[in-house]
């Protein structure tokens, strides 16, 4: 075992959100190496590996005895170095642990996109402090290839990054036990395992997953090992970046090694030359073809769709996966924007259709509706604040641009009055809402963890109605928020198939706190703003930097696709998607306000990228229909149900999609709304 002295490059002390920030010299560390080495039809064979001690760049690691294998690691300032040359034909695992000397018991842990503290918020069926403590990854998991050890008692912590040009993947022929990859990959792992009771950071080449591998949505599979080929007189350099700190709390942690890893990985937008029109353009093919018109509510069908096909269903969802009154909205402004004939009638018979067959018995929205199997009737589905928010959200928007044009819905704004009065009667003590409910307003999940997408509605409401009351409630969402949530950096079950921590809670706070600041002043603005930040860095975390790299005969990576701004989902829903919505604007808000260019630079990262699955002739990504832009982009050894890394689930949700990019591309419609 090598004991090594490594000084780390310093930072600046930042003061924003009240936290300290300072860089703390690594005191002397322990680095743990072994391989093991397989042949083929054997079980392979761990060496544990010994270098000289002292004060020595560069150590030769050596096993007990003779193997077929030179190695040398370098370690200089916060860079580690490992060549591995192969004497002769091998196939190796090479594996090394730093010892935190962090009790495990006081820390919490980070891996960027995938662990957040102990994801407790996860079941044990994904993965999860409920099933190890001790979790080591596949490098592809992560929005960052990081693991970082959080010391809550003391504040320290310590993160290992992988860097190297991650190009090349291959194929293997199982996914689990000990495999050999096809090919060359770039893939390695990361991680954290408790040792003796201390906190181990521990990272190799390839991957190497344990206790378990997650291969499906809430499927864990026994452990995999993966062995990389090396032929006699071939080398491989390996790299690794250590970053050591102390922070006041958990979220100072994110920021710190957010802006860290930014600063290093400095992610580029990617050369796309398709404009922000011609995206709208492609995207109108879903208006138009997606459109169903036979049944008493009108709706473009968007969920639950056949990518191999896109043939429409009778399936309407007004939030979520479906954004029916969202994706009407749009394709109204845009067809008279245009002169689109076509999308202005179509968009108003759904609104109509939904004004006299879209309400519940009670006055809420009808969330979801599927006409193909007698599931129409109002009262049979649980109801969720997620959704009665979401389409608050578009009706608003709706409203304010018809009076903007002379037209009155005053039918409209009474079913809005009465469904407000509804959602309030729900609002708790705490300020939170339940996260799913009936119509009668019984409560089935009292959860407060999607009651920031009720924050943005009422804002709305505040500002259409001028009624005091809804702004009083939505400032009631921010002091919970502000308690429950992000002060304790407890960001989860904001989406609906799943409960767990999540992207788009994190998401979803800071656009409400951004709501708020933008109908506030002074000091009570500069609160709304500090917890905007303050999220905006969890939701951030979640959006890839790096390209992930794919294997011949993986589809997306056949394309072309680059992973950087893509975001992934949640810890059970382990893909990436274009989920953003209005977090763009949100975020080149922050970056004026706080005077912080990464934002603004990394939305331009996020816009380009996100537009690269775009179907249109001869460019369908995949998808049958031009437009219909694909969601579960499966880009790890993970799948939602269906075909793996490389390819989408078969069936999919381009409704959201649609939306989704659409508001990326139409910046400040929240600060134009809330300015009228």
């Amino acid at each position: 075992m090598q004991i090594k002295k490594i000084t780390l490059y310093s930072i600046a002390i930042l003061c924003l959100l009240n936290v300290e920030y300072i860089i703390a010299q690594v005191p002397a560390i322990n680095i743990d190496a072994s391989i093991a080495l397989k042949i083929p039809g054997n079980n392979a064979v761990h060496y544990p590996l010994k270098g000289a001690t002292g004060e020595e760049q560069s150590v030769q690691l050596k096993a007990d005895k003779d193997i077929p294998v030179a190695i040398t690691r370098t370690v200089e300032e916060n860079r580690i170095e490992v060549v591995i040359s192969a004497k002769e034909d091998i196939y190796f695992n090479f594996k090394q642990r730093i010892n935190t000397t962090y009790s495990h018991d006081d820390c919490q842990f980070y891996m960027p996109g995938f662990w957040y503290r102990r994801n407790l918020r996860s079941p044990k069926e994904a993965p999860s402090f409920h099933t190890s403590d001790s979790w080591t990854v596949r490098e592809d998991r992560l929005s960052v290839p990081m693991t970082a050890v959080f010391n809550e008692r003391t504040g320290e912590y310590l993160s290992v990054m992988r860097m190297d040009d991650f190009k090349e993947e291959a194929l293997t022929t199982h996914k689990e036990g000990e495999v050999i990859v096809s090919g060359k990959t770039s893939i390695g792992y990361t991680g954290f395992e408790n040792v003796n009771s201390d906190a181990n950071i521990s990272f190799g080449f390839p991957y190497y997953e344990t206790p378990k591998t997650y291969i499906r949505k809430l499927t864990l599979a026994p452990s995999v090992e993966a062995f990389q080929y090396l032929e006699k007189g071939e080398s491989i350099k390996l790299t690794w970046l250590l970053q050591s700190g102390k922070v006041s709390d958990f979220s100072g942690l994110i920021r710190q090694l957010w802006e860290y890893s930014y600063d290093t990985w400095r992610p580029e937008p990617v050369d796309i030359p398709f404009s922000d029109d011609f995206v709208k353009e492609t995207l109108t093919g879903f208006f138009t073809r997606s459109f169903v018109s036979d049944h008493p509510l009108k709706f473009n069908s968007g969920e639950g769709m056949v990518v191999a096909t896109c043939e429409s269903l009778g399936r309407a969802e007004i939030g979520f996966v479906g954004r029916v009154l969202l994706n009407a909205f749009n394709a109204l402004e845009y067809g008279q924007q245009n002169n689109r004939a076509e999308l202005v009638s179509n968009s108003y018979s759904v609104f109509d259709s939904y004004l006299n067959h879209g309400f519940t018995p009670n006055g809420l929205f009808r969330e979801f509706v599927n006409f193909d199997d007698d599931r129409a009737k109002p009262n049979t589905l649980t109801l969720s604040i997620r959704r009665q928010s979401e389409g608050l959200y578009a009706m608003f928007h709706f409203l304010q641009y018809e009076k903007e044009n002379g037209q009155k819905h005053p039918e409209w704004e009474s079913k809005m009055k009465s469904l407000l009065e509804k959602i309030l009667l729900l609002q708790n003590a705490d300020g939170s809402f339940p996260r799913k409910f009936n119509d009668d307003l019984t409560i089935e999940d009292g959860s407060g963890g999607s009651t920031p997408s009720v924050t943005v509605p009422l804002v709305m409401a505040y500002k259409y109605f001028n009624d005091k009351k809804y702004l009083n409630a939505a400032k009631k969402t921010a002091d919970y928020l502000e308690k429950e949530i992000i002060s304790k950096a407890d960001y989860f079950s904001s989406t609906l198939d799943a409960n767990c921590e999540d992207k788009e809670a994190s998401l979803y706070a800071a656009t409400a706190m951004y709501y708020l600041a933008l109908i506030s002043k002074g000091n009570e603005q500069q609160r709304y703003s500090d917890l905007s930040l303050k999220a905006s860095y969890f939701a951030l975390s979640w959006y890839y930097m790096w390209d992930v790299p794919f294997a011949r005969g993986q589809m997306i990576g056949d394309i072309g696709l680059k992973t950087r701004g893509w975001g992934n989902v949640s810890v059970e829903n382990n893909h990436i998607d274009v989920f953003i919505f209005e977090f763009g604007s949100v975020l080149n808000w922050l970056s004026k306000r706080y005077d912080e260019p990464r934002f603004d630079d990394f939305v331009k990262v996020i816009s380009s990228s996100m537009r690269q699955l775009l179907p249109f002739e001869n460019h369908m990504c995949g998808v049958a229909k031009t437009g219909y832009y694909p969601e579960v982009v499966q880009h790890t050894n993970w799948d939602y149900g269906r075909n793996g890394k490389g390819f989408y689930n078969d069936i999919f949700a381009p409704g959201w999609t649609v939306a989704s990019l659409w508001e990326l591309l139409s910046p400040g419609r929240a600060e134009n709304f809330l300015s009228k």
